[in-house]
């Protein structure tokens, strides 16, 4: 393939004006007029914007043409290491064991359900056979009534995450005849399974409105129980895992607030647990008459767990359970029937325990490895003594355990095959910490092969986050293999703006305070030279959504640091959309990020670091921005607009890629292994920009 000319995008300068300030930006022509159609049908894209689309696409085609052989090599190795007819560990719930399964050559989950006793196993959903004719396709939820006589299952067919919800009998397997449109995906049954409950995204994406649906009547006869009006906060709706309660549940990033109605009341209004306060958050359970509420309120940074009578739940009535310990977050927590189970993180690991509600003992779930990946999920059952954790750690498989907290006793259910081979020996995965600017200490996940040299000969791909109070797990990641075979150290940054180190870490990256994300990203980078694992052009940065941010960051600020930097889905253009109360996610952003419509010195420090307003005229290393034409977290136009400004402004020849995928949203291609392709694509661009370096 004859390697194409870098496109130079068109300029038509468009100018701002906010607090005195003017801003001039040449490419917002990018943004379509219609974005919110475009959402829900990509050919009402402009042709001028599409052109310009489609030849950056041919661009990078022909550019990363001369990887084609490597990228089919690594799909194949990728592809290989996953257990194509796999089935989960199913739950139990009543009289039938409800699962998932996926089928040699199938791209999407089958939900099965069989009988406790035995018996054959009945397919409720075959996700291959509704994908059929579709260019994308994505499950939003599924889930069963508490009768087991019907079963909802949602899905997106654009990328734009608008779900259409449909319902099922699960004795017949047929469908009714009608779907409930723009959803956010979930769908809770009342007690007696003739009702349904569900939240309905309004024309700027927003999950804003609760509606009851009467089973087999016509959507349009649905009823709409709460409103949210304030654009900063999002709804949605669940039920506690004993199954008495309904929870609407309203949120921005640090604020939350929760109504309630008893799932046996269908008809009855929903009433508030406690009114929402600044920047306070709580999460609720139930047993008996009583609340479980996991919450930061009462000065508890790292959260602790009060108790609330049902009848009167209001904030005045709390009272502390489990107490706050300064440094341990506990991130998560359900309610059994005679227990608390909690999961929580300390020292940077996570761990679980249980508190028994009749005896107020605790005992906790020890594991040994230095660094490892800890998740926690509730079964459909209330009275039980079994939970079900996940473990994996950089260089072992994920397993499944089950763990009967009577006895303390833990059963492997299923352990990740690797049908290629894998021999955790062979790796070494190690945690170590990093200095930063300021005497924090930046915790490091590692992986590499045992025969790696560490004299700072080896490339890294250093991977990085650090928003939204999100921990990177440091669990097993199969695809990593790929580039760790081949000689790469494979790290974690675990940078601020996370929560890795408790709630106080999570802090220190935001608002006021987001810089730190973007130098403790650099000074990780940095330790890895010092410390022989790797040196400055051996280094690929990667990051996705808000992680792309960072990679625009630490492009503007160190980019003689890294040797390409892989941007995926990058949130780049911070300043235009923080700006931009009509976009889905900015009035929940702006106490993440500060408000600069309302605030001069929030305008001012967004302005200091947005990556788009901040592309000057030096060296950039290679870059490789990924978007999604429909997708509604991280609009197309912004890594669209940062391209083109950083190709015009760059003063060196390295390569400069976009890839809009433009038949899909944020989570990228549909599908198990077509997504492995663009996992592929990456890889590729990381081995031939190391390779150069050479």
């Amino acid at each position: 393939m004859t390697q194409i000319s870098p496109l130079q995008a068109n300029k038509k300068p468009d100018v701002f004006h906010e607090h005195g300030i003017q801003r001039i930006d040449n490419y917002a022509w990018l943004r379509s007029a219609s974005w919110q159609e475009v959402m829900q049908n990509p050919d009402v894209l402009e042709p001028d914007i599409r052109a310009y689309l489609d030849a950056e696409n041919a661009y990078q085609d022909s550019v990363m043409s001369q990887t084609k052989s490597l990228q089919e090599t690594l799909y194949s190795e990728m592809r290989g290491r996953i257990k194509e007819d796999d089935n989960s560990v199913p739950f139990p719930d009543g009289p039938y064991l409800y699962g998932t399964k996926f089928i040699t050559d199938g791209q999407y989950p089958h939900f099965i359900r069989q009988s406790r006793s035995g018996g054959d196993e009945v397919t409720l959903l075959n996700g291959d056979k509704e994908a059929k004719g579709q260019s994308y396709f994505r499950i939003g939820g599924a889930g069963h009534s508490p009768d087991h006589m019907l079963f909802y299952w949602s899905s997106d067919n654009n990328g734009s995450e608008y779900f259409a919800i449909t319902l099922r009998d699960t004795k017949t397997r047929k469908d009714r005849d009608y779907r409930i449109q723009d959803t956010s995906g979930g769908f809770i049954f009342s007690a007696d399974g003739q009702y349904g409950f569900y939240v309905r995204l309004d024309d700027n994406h927003r999950p804003s409105k609760v509606f009851r649906h009467k089973i087999d009547t016509e959507p349009s006869e649905d009823v709409l129980i709460f409103e949210e009006s304030d654009p900063g906060f999002f709804v949605s709706v669940g039920k506690t895992l004993s199954g008495r309660t309904i929870l609407i549940a309203i949120g921005s990033h640090q604020t939350s607030e929760v109504w309630m109605m008893a799932a046996d009341e269908p008809l009855a209004n929903p009433s508030i647990i406690a009114q929402r306060e600044n920047e306070i958050e709580y999460f609720v359970e139930e047993y008996a008459d009583t609340f479980y509420i996991l919450t930061n309120a009462q000065g508890s940074e790292d959260f602790s767990i009060v108790t609330t009578p049902k009848k009167a739940p209001s904030r005045d009535n709390w009272k502390e359970l489990i107490p706050h310990k300064k440094g341990r977050l506990i991130h998560d927590m359900f309610v059994l029937k005679n227990y608390i189970i909690r999961l929580e993180r300390e020292d940077g690991l996570p761990r679980i325990v249980i508190h028994n509600l009749s005896e107020g003992s605790e005992h906790a779930v020890g594991f040994d490895e230095e660094a490892y990946s800890l998740g926690l999920r509730a079964g459909f059952e209330f009275d039980t003594s079994l939970i079900r954790f996940y473990y994996s750690s950089m260089t072992t498989p994920s397993q499944v355990f089950d763990y009967d907290i009577s006895s303390q006793h833990r059963e492997l259910r299923k352990e990740q095959e690797i049908p290629s081979g894998h021999n955790a020996g062979d790796y070494v995965t190690r945690r170590i910490f990093s200095p930063a600017h300021d005497g924090e200490a930046i915790p490091i996940s590692l992986v590499y092969h045992k025969h790696t040299v560490l004299d700072g000969s080896a490339p890294c791909l250093l991977y990085g986050y650090g928003s939204y109070g999100m921990s990177m797990p440091s669990g097993f990641n199969s695809n990593a293999l790929s580039l760790v075979n081949r000689g790469f150290v494979y790290a974690i940054a675990h940078v601020r703006g996370g929560k890795e180190k408790g709630f106080r870490w999570y802090k220190e990256g935001r608002r006021d305070l987001k810089t730190n994300t973007f130098k403790d990203f650099i000074a990780v980078a940095d330790h890895l030279v010092v410390q022989d694992f790797t040196r400055y052009d051996k280094i690929i940065a990667q990051g996705g959504s808000a992680g792309g941010m960072l990679m625009g960051a630490i492009a503007n600020i160190a980019p003689e640091k890294f040797a390409g930097i892989i941007a995926q889905v990058p949130f780049v253009d911070v300043l235009a959309t923080i700006l931009d109360e009509t976009l889905p996610l900015t009035p929940p952003e702006w106490p993440e990020w500060g408000n600069p419509i309302k605030d001069k010195a929030a305008y001012d420090l967004i302005s200091s670091y947005s990556p788009y307003d901040n592309v000057s005229a030096q060296a950039y290393p290679p870059i490789f921005a990924l978007a999604g034409l429909t997708d509604p977290r991280v609009t197309y136009w912004e890594p669209a607009k940062w391209v083109a400004k950083l190709r015009a402004m760059k003063t060196n020849d390295n390569p400069l890629l976009l890839k809009t995928n433009m038949g899909a949203g944020h989570s990228g291609a549909s599908g198990r292994f077509d997504y492995l392709k663009e996992v592929a694509l990456v890889q590729a661009f990381a081995l031939m920009t190391v390779r150069k370096a050479d």
